[in-house]
């Protein structure tokens, strides 16, 4: 998940709610000013941070939007006079590729249920994922390249401890 929030936002507070609806934390990385673009600005003020939260237990791709739901509903009871303080970009990783949600419908975007779009923003290829025209341009950087590679590297690892297990069918 992405997380995009005013620094007076009381993050433990929404930490906790995300870790009751979807489990462990597994990494978190450390805040940083969101500076990719001033498309929330007018929502919620200027001086945005960012971080991301990678969970355990591995999820069935399918929840996606059900998950995405439950980050809506956290983002709506922490709006302040009508405006978020906060935005949840839940997504998933696979083998080949990370998938965001969104409620924005657009040509590179597969509707799922429930009023939610998969987005397919990065895919693997030649050991790295790599960007398409539309991907976000934060997410094409090489830092977060170099992250989400890693926590491929991660789901890499559960999938062969599941199929050990008998428990395969998952994606993070």
């Amino acid at each position: 998940m992405s997380l995009i929030y005013q620094e007076t936002v009381q993050m433990s507070e929404i930490e906790n709610k995300l870790f009751t609806f979807f489990g462990e934390i597994l990494f978190r990385t450390d805040p940083t000013p969101f500076l990719h673009t001033t498309y929330y600005e007018k929502e919620m003020g200027s001086g945005l941070l960012r971080y991301f939260l990678l969970f355990k237990p591995l999820r069935a791709r399918e929840r996606l939007p059900s998950v995405k739901l439950i980050t809506n509903e956290i983002e709506a009871n922490t709006s302040e006079r009508g405006k978020r303080t906060i935005n949840i970009d839940p997504g998933y990783i696979t083998l080949e590729q990370v998938i965001l949600a969104t409620t924005k419908g657009f040509t590179h975007r597969i509707y799922l249920s429930k009023g939610i779009f998969a987005d397919l923003t990065l895919i693997y290829t030649n050991g790295t994922f790599g960007s398409l025209p539309w991907t976000y341009p934060d997410y094409g950087g090489s830092e977060m390249i170099s992250m989400l590679n890693s926590w491929r590297e991660e789901y890499k690892a559960d999938l062969r401890d599941g199929f050990l297990h008998g428990n395969s069918s998952h994606a993070k």
